[in-house]
């Protein structure tokens, strides 16, 4: 059997969805991705997989460049014919949604790893949005595909839509951990570091984050704030650099920049923080578990699921700085808290985000739509 990942990012999908195309492989099928151009794609091709370059423009609204977009991917289902398209992240699941019922790939199988920015402020987008709405119906129409959600509420927000059946929809939550690359190591010695790891975006909190920090000073406790992770120009939510310069000379923060050793930098934290507005599952939340770390997150879709309230994190309100800075300071203070909280994360990561058992119920999915075809 044929499978077709299209995603946008090579990156992204060497991040999330690499240990699956592998076994994917590993079980008898041939493995194609279709992504963007981009540094990660050396990765896939050295895990065995076939690359196809797709003219992907994450941010783009340009009719042209996406008018083009559909065309290459039209063209590449055409050439390729797969029989299984597992589509992941937005633009992938419209573009690749349509294409796929316009050039009658039998299965197909769509991730919604997110909503993205659209559905976290959808008064500030409200015209794009029914355009969006729209667009998911129809991608999502294939008479033999899933619907696979990170959390509830995604889910709950398509049903409502109508842009999917509930018998079409399966939760599997995130993207799995392969836990011996995240151990749990006891915390280090000295002044605890508070660790924020994501791009750095307005709608995941990052300002909030830094607020938080200056307020923590101002009250006299001792700390220290890393701020992992990079701007995403293409997002329009994205931090400037000239932002980022000025904290880091402000020196509130130690901006450690884009990192590719998390787990190496959640075993030296104490705290792991991520304050944003909305997600899928986010996967640094649980790394943090894996490596056996208190979590601060928001009460808001996919943060709330990443975590189990009060036993491996705290939840506090998205956008409210002062319950963001009380969290922190509490787990700052209370060591004995956050050892019981890190130790039930691990536990929580082994039962619930293994990538074995997440990458299991992926090859049910596509054996389950592959078995219709068949029949």
């Amino acid at each position: 059997m044929r499978l077709l990942f299209l995603v946008n990012a090579a990156e992204f999908f060497v991040s999330h969805r690499l240990p699956l195309g592998v076994a994917a492989r590993e079980a008898g099928f041939e493995v194609h991705v279709a992504t963007a151009a981009g540094a990660a794609v050396e990765k896939i091709i050295a895990a065995g997989l076939t690359h196809h370059e797709l003219p992907f423009s994450r941010s783009g609204t340009h009719p042209w460049q996406e008018i083009r977009t559909l065309w290459a991917i039209f063209r590449l289902l055409e050439r390729i014919k797969p029989d299984l398209v597992h589509l992941v992240t937005i633009k992938p699941v419209v573009y690749g949604g349509l294409m796929a019922r316009l050039c009658r790939v039998p299965s197909m199988v769509a991730a919604i790893s997110g909503l993205g920015t659209l559905f976290v402020a959808p008064t500030r987008f409200g015209g794009l949005r029914w355009i969006v709405e729209k667009l998911y119906r129809l991608a999502l129409g294939h008479a033999n595909s899933r619907v696979i959600f990170q959390n509830p509420d995604d889910q709950t927000t398509l049903l409502e839509m109508k842009a999917v059946k509930a018998e079409q929809t399966t939760l599997i939550r995130g993207s799995g951990v392969a836990l011996e690359d995240y151990p749990y190591l006891p915390e280090p010695e000295g002044i605890p570091v508070v660790s924020f790891a994501a791009r750095l975006l307005r709608d995941k909190g990052v300002y909030e984050f830094i607020e938080a920090a200056r307020q923590l000073r101002m009250r006299g406790v001792k700390a220290r704030f890393w701020l992992i992770g990079a701007p995403d120009p293409g997002n329009p939510t994205s931090v400037s650099a000239a932002e980022i310069e000025r904290w880091r000379a402000e020196g509130v923060v130690e901006v450690l920049g884009y990192r590719n050793d998390i787990a190496a930098l959640f075993a030296r934290s104490h705290v792991v923080v991520l304050p944003s507005y909305r997600e899928g599952m986010p996967k640094v939340l649980i790394e943090a578990a894996a490596c056996g770390r208190a979590v601060v997150t928001t009460d808001r879709p996919g943060c709330r699921d990443a975590i189990e309230p009060g036993e491996s994190g705290l939840l506090v309100p998205a956008r409210d700085t002062n319950a963001l800075a009380d969290a922190i300071e509490r787990l700052i203070r209370d060591p004995e808290l956050r050892r019981r909280m890190g130790e039930h994360g691990r536990r929580l990561a082994e039962r619930e985000f293994a990538i074995e058992k997440i990458v299991a119920a992926h090859l049910a999915i596509y054996r389950e739509l592959l078995e219709k075809v068949s029949a």
